[in-house]
């Protein structure tokens, strides 16, 4: 294998980068495996076993300084807007169990009849624009308003709020050109958010509902139950995390199968011939472009790897999109396929692993599942504006902003 003899420029806060990180990756994967960004002051793990390791490890790789190596989001109070996962066990365990009450299973899998409704509700607007000739944006008129709709109806955020709520989110992740920090818009966005969900929690004590809000205040185990505090920094968590996650995969997921035309017309075959492609083209777009590239940790012991020792007290960052691209593990990881091997897709780091392994996994999973279901069900073609579709800025998070579309409904 010829490697380049040009130093490796590893900077998630460069526009370029974030245009496409992939080739940073394999380099530093196949020559620097522990990676150190000097001007950071960041280790960089990029390898597929190196991050499954620090992922079930436990008292090296700490969460309690949060996972975002933004200088402002990064120390002891990361838990106040990142919930557990900023925190380290025996906290996160109680509050990851506590919190569990209230997000049950049962209430994801009763959520399947409302993504359905609100999935028709979107795709019908949509398509009755494509029926008469008209493009629309996928981004803007469906994958980014069915996540923050259906956290929304979960957590008992009022409709005629949920606009204003995404604007606030999408403030939250957004980075601006040469900024290494959380940008002014971002720090008044999130402290708007936590002061509405103080309010909305107040309202709860003061009038029960049926959702997740209230189920939060009365979930108990042994006694001990949530603080407001907690439930606050868990929604906060929710409407950002889970919410942008998902509106992501949904953009990553019609913008990677549109540019393989041999497999684009085998998903949105007739249903018939087809068979069900939808999980699979799902799994493989988590693997290929997952929503949620990068996790900081903060090391409590010196980590050595591969000749190299990132000293206890650094910052270190596991690279997810870089493990899913790993070639130790997947065959041909920079191609698009939804039809690879399902011992392949269970590989896959999109959704962490051990004890932080993402609570939201089943419901993104059952977002996408249904929407997508629905759309090769109603939509004969799509076609993409590959080159007019605007990708969003954001260090842990990657996916689009805008993602331009023509439709041929059946």
């Amino acid at each position: 294998m010829s490697m380049t003899t040009d130093a490796i420029v590893f900077d998630p806060y460069d526009y370029a980068f974030q245009e496409d990180p992939y080739p940073t990756y394999r380099r530093c994967r196949d020559e620097d495996p522990l990676h150190h960004n000097e001007e950071l002051d960041v280790w960089f793990l990029t390898r597929h076993a190196d991050i499954q390791h620090a992922l079930r490890t436990e008292g090296v790789y700490s969460n309690a300084m949060g996972v975002s190596i933004d200088r402002s989001a990064w120390g002891p109070d990361a838990h106040r807007v990142m919930s557990f996962l900023g925190m380290d066990p025996p906290r996160q365990q109680r509050l990851r169990s506590l919190v569990s009450k209230g997000f049950t299973p049962r209430r994801v899998t009763e959520l399947a009849p409302q993504i359905q409704r609100l999935t028709d509700h979107y795709l019908d607007r949509c398509l009755e624009r494509a029926r008469d000739g008209q493009g629309f944006d996928w981004i803007h008129d469906f994958a980014g308003l069915l996540p923050m709709d259906v956290i929304s109806e979960m957590m008992g955020v009022p409709e005629s709020d949920r606009a204003e709520v995404r604007r606030l989110a999408d403030l939250v992740v957004h980075r601006e050109p040469g900024m290494r920090d959380v940008p002014p818009a971002g720090m008044e966005a999130s402290l708007v958010l936590v002061g509405y969900y103080a309010e909305m929690v107040a309202q709860r004590k003061r009038r029960p509902t049926s959702d997740l809000t209230s189920a939060l205040l009365s979930a108990e185990m042994d006694g001990d139950r949530l603080g407001e505090d907690e439930i606050i920094a868990f929604l906060f968590l929710m409407v950002v995390a889970g919410n942008e996650t998902t509106t992501k995969l949904l953009g990553h997921a019609l913008f990677h199968l549109t540019r393989h035309p041999a497999q684009l017309e085998k998903v949105f075959a007739d249903p018939d011939d087809r068979g069900d492609l939808v999980v699979p083209w799902i799994e493989e777009t988590l693997r290929y472009d997952t929503s949620s590239q990068m996790l900081a940790r903060h090391l409590l012991a010196d980590v050595e790897l591969h000749s190299r020792v990132a000293p206890a007290g650094s910052k270190a960052v596991l690279v997810l999109g870089s493990a899913n691209r790993d070639d130790r593990v997947f065959d041909d990881p920079d191609r698009f396929d939804v039809f690879r091997e399902r011992d392949e897709l269970a590989q896959l780091l999109s959704f962490g692993g051990g004890r932080h392994f993402c609570l939201g996994a089943n419901l993104a999973r059952l977002e996408a599942r249904i929407a997508l279901a629905a759309l090769v069900r109603r939509v004969r073609a799509v076609e993409v504006a590959h080159d007019d579709c605007v990708r969003v800025h954001s260090v842990n998070v990657r996916g689009f902003a805008s993602v331009p579309v023509r439709m041929e409904a059946r």
